[in-house]
């Protein structure tokens, strides 16, 4: 009797083992359709998908069958952190979207959306500074979203309005002040 319940608990952990293995991104290499999914779910506009993202950029690994495109070169020409605002990892999820969308052509479809949660991302960034810099930080992310969205580049972003927002910034902690 021991041996058989032994032998059912150890088919049962096998079998179990096999079903974890088998939901496992990296168990095997995915459909066409499989990356689309996991790309289309790293590129929704929420915090959840920027956070889903985020976690396999620093954990890709489990991700490697995937192909995936992890290069970036950040907000391109424009600054990464303009008047200090944290830009980068923005600006690293929407390069992530365009390459990758590119890659499997489906480039076209998805734009809009891209850039849509580049700007959410942004707007999550400035939502963590303080009253007085934010409307500093919402002008540059509307900036950084325009750029992308009528050029498809944040290169296209100008000192002039980098100047504009730190001027914006300035008169903001001189009244706080």
């Amino acid at each position: 009797m021991r041996r058989r319940l032994a032998t059912l608990v150890a088919t049962a952990a096998l079998a179990l083992a096999g079903t974890f293995a088998a939901a496992s991104p990296a168990a095997a290499a995915p459909t066409p359709q499989q990356k689309l999914s996991v790309l289309s779910s790293w590129t929704q506009t929420s915090a959840t998908s920027y956070n889903n993202w985020n976690s396999a950029r620093l954990n890709r690994a489990p991700w490697a069958a995937y192909n995936f495109d992890w290069s970036t070169d950040y907000c391109s020409s424009s600054p990464d952190n303009p008047l200090g605002f944290s830009f980068s990892l923005s600006c690293h999820r929407h390069d992530f979207g365009y390459r990758n969308y590119k890659a499997v052509g489906q480039f076209s479809a998805n734009k809009a959306r891209l850039d849509s949660a580049f700007y959410e991302d942004l707007k999550r960034v400035c939502a963590t500074y303080n009253s007085v810099v934010r409307p500093a930080c919402l002008s540059l992310a509307w900036t950084y979203y325009e750029a992308v969205r009528i050029f498809g580049s944040v290169a296209a972003v100008s000192q002039a309005d980098l100047d504009r927002a730190a001027d914006l910034k300035a008169h903001a902690e001189q009244r706080a002040a």
